[in-house]
């Protein structure tokens, strides 16, 4: 989708509260919670890449380091109006081409139960059994992104 921009952000950046209120209103609102009880001290070392259209924010996704070798995919949100147009697809080959830049191996991720297809068609593999976070059930799923065999 050509008028959609694909840039990085901090969370110092005054588009924060823009993906704040995108995380708390997709990923959070919906299960009872609320994004201002959780810890968001990775926020501020995270690389934070934001969709935009038109001057607005409309996906999101947080990129934080592990280690040397890998890296986690985290908190990725698209507004329900969005979803399905090539938004989120756009965030993570955004984030995957910035971590082959950085010499990192691996992405790993905690896909939500119900987007385990979505990451399976990026090329991510499920490489844990089921467990709950924020409720709800996941998966750490990982792909190989990097040089490196690991």
């Amino acid at each position: 989708m050509s008028n959609i921009s694909i840039s990085t952000i901090t969370s110092g950046s005054p588009k924060y509260k823009e993906v704040f209120e995108l995380r708390d209103e997709i990923l959070r609102r919906p299960l009872g919670r609320e994004l201002k009880n959780d810890d968001l001290s990775r926020d501020h070392i995270d690389t934070i890449f934001i969709a935009e259209h038109e001057g607005r924010i409309i996906g999101c996704v947080l990129l934080h380091r592990l280690s040397d070798e890998e890296v986690q995919l985290r908190a990725m949100a698209v507004y329900n109006e969005w979803q399905g147009k090539g938004v989120g697809r756009m965030l993570v080959q955004a984030l995957e081409k910035h971590t082959q830049e950085k010499g990192y191996a691996r992405v790993v991720l905690h896909a939500r139960k119900v987007a385990l297809g979505f990451y399976s068609s990026l090329g991510y593999t499920i490489s844990g059994g089921e467990f709950t976070e924020v409720g709800i059930p996941h998966y750490i799923m990982q792909k190989n992104v990097g040089s490196a065999v690991l």
